[in-house]
């Protein structure tokens, strides 16, 4: 069997993968790379999920790549919109050939002796394949594949789901063949999905109810940016969108500090902003008033107040409740309210997983993430050569994973300046009683709170933290030494004369 190296391996050709492969051609020319892709196109997200209406819920000027304007009008984009600029970046920039389609990596073994990862992937020449075994050796793993399964979405046990007798289906395997025109249609949810699916749903649907446990803050906003738009009429493109970046990164930071500092006035705007929309009659108070404080979870988008209006037309309406029981005709609710439907879309989250559900083996001691401390929220104590992109939960993705990639660039080019194989995260002396805290920390939705004891732990000083703010990670990323005296850096092993 033929073994392919490359000094870097990326796993993931999504919007993370992409961006890891245009840094390292640009800022490490000097070394080869790959990616693997366990589907057969790129994408990730913006491939895999096809439900109606699907778009972003932040800006694409933040959204986007630093190195790559969008010049798109809309500033809240769908997902085939987001897809083309991901091809165009891919194509412009020679990236394509450098990705191995239908490569699903199910393992990766580290070898300090030899300084390498030895990654095996299975291999389909097409959907319906039979896999074959492929393997692929490389001096540093660098991990793009997200944050959640690719294989399913979560559902909960719901009881009686069985006995409903029309259709289920899961937002993130969307069926192609699901024709919702005319039929009532119960939504499960209030997260960002669900509330992108009700307006959605509502132009052609005979009527489509939101049900929820319990509210989520929305906010309403323009789907254009007309700052932006005006900016390009008069500036460099390249220009433009540094600006508009730099006042959307400034905006996005100056709301998620007031979420922190004055959680009440935050609150009072947002509730004030839907009651403007729904009108004095509707009940917020019930139906969009969370019992945490704003941004304690993600905040939900509205590009240009759309679930507002289906609720106003009458096309939509919101039900907060439980759910006592799946009935044959729809549910059954714990107020004893019944709900009919012909179809239900359970749009209740993402299964969350570590590194792309892989196994992880250094030096043939199996890797249990949970067991170790996060360096800067992209690598991993005791873990040699590894780094993986995680963006924000709380403002734009893509802000975060450029500012890995530029740091994994920098690390790459320390190590070879100096003659170095290996670079591995260890505590210090002082680090090692701090206090543990989770991954991520402060926020409160399910999705995250489920999984977290399966997640690496942050502690009380830097490097060991992964704050989730662009301000404080810019000055952790671009300021601090490569050689921090945690990151440890080993030279190649010479071999001694017989």
């Amino acid at each position: 069997m033929t073994v392919e190296h490359v000094d870097v391996l990326i796993v993931g050709a999504g919007i993370s993968g992409i961006g890891a492969a245009y840094h390292l051609q640009t800022e490490c020319p000097g070394r080869t790379y790959a990616i693997l892709e366990g589907r057969s196109d790129i994408g990730g997200t913006w491939d895999l999920f096809r439900y109606p209406g699907v778009r972003s819920d932040s800006d694409m000027h933040t959204l986007g790549y630093r190195f790559k304007p969008w010049t798109a009008e809309k500033a809240i984009a769908d997902g085939p919109s987001i897809l083309a600029y991901l091809r165009e970046t891919s194509s412009e920039n020679g990236i394509e050939q450098h990705i191995r389609f239908r490569h699903q990596v199910r393992r990766a073994e580290w070898s300090s002796d030899d300084a390498r990862w030895t990654v095996d992937a299975d291999r389909r020449t097409g959907d319906d394949a039979d896999a074959e075994p492929v393997t692929f050796t490389c001096n540093f793993l660098f991990m793009c594949s997200g944050y959640y399964s690719y294989k399913e979405g979560y559902t909960p046990d719901f009881p009686g789901l069985d006995t409903f007798a029309g259709r289920v289906v899961h937002p993130q395997q969307w069926p192609e063949d699901l024709d919702t025109t005319g039929q009532r249609v119960l939504v499960i949810g209030s997260g960002a999905t669900a509330m992108t699916l009700v307006p959605a749903l509502a132009d052609t649907a005979a009527h489509v109810t939101m049900l929820q446990r319990s509210p989520t803050y929305v906010v309403a906003r323009p789907d254009v940016d007309a700052v932006a738009n005006g900016l390009r009429k008069v500036l460099p493109a390249g220009l433009a969108y540094r600006a508009t970046r730099w006042k959307n990164v400034a905006l996005q930071g100056f709301i998620y500090g007031r979420s922190r500092t004055h959680p009440d006035q935050l609150r009072k705007r947002l509730l004030d902003g839907v009651r403007t929309h729904l009108g004095p009659g509707y009940d917020v108070h019930k139906h969009f008033t969370p019992t945490y404080n704003p941004w304690d979870q993600r905040l939900c988008l509205v590009p240009n107040g759309d679930l507002f209006d289906a609720i106003k037309s009458g096309q939509a309406s919101v039900v907060t409740d439980t759910i006592d029981t799946f009935t044959e005709h729809g549910v059954t609710l714990t107020s004893g309210e019944t709900i009919e439907a012909d179809i239900i879309v359970t749009a209740t989250g993402l299964q969350l997983v570590t590194l792309g559900e892989m196994d992880f083996v250094v030096d043939g001691e199996p890797v249990d993430f949970s067991t170790t401390w996060t360096y800067k929220g992209f690598a991993y104590s005791d873990i040699p050569n590894l780094a993986s992109s995680f963006g924000y939960i709380n403002a734009s993705w893509t802000l975060r994973a450029d500012l890995i990639c530029e740091y994994v660039c920098r690390l790459l080019n320390h190590m070879s300046a100096t003659g170095t194989v290996q670079c591995t995260p260890r505590l210090r002396a002082s680090d090692r009683n701090m206090p543990a805290r989770p991954w991520i920390d402060d926020f409160s939705s399910g999705y995250m709170q489920r999984v977290m004891d399966r997640f690496p732990r942050q502690g009380d000083r830097e490097p060991w933290i992964n704050p989730q703010r662009y301000t404080r990670d810019k000055k952790m990323f671009r300021k601090a030494p490569i050689d921090d005296g945690v990151m440890q850096f080993t030279r190649a092993l010479v071999p001694t004369a017989p």
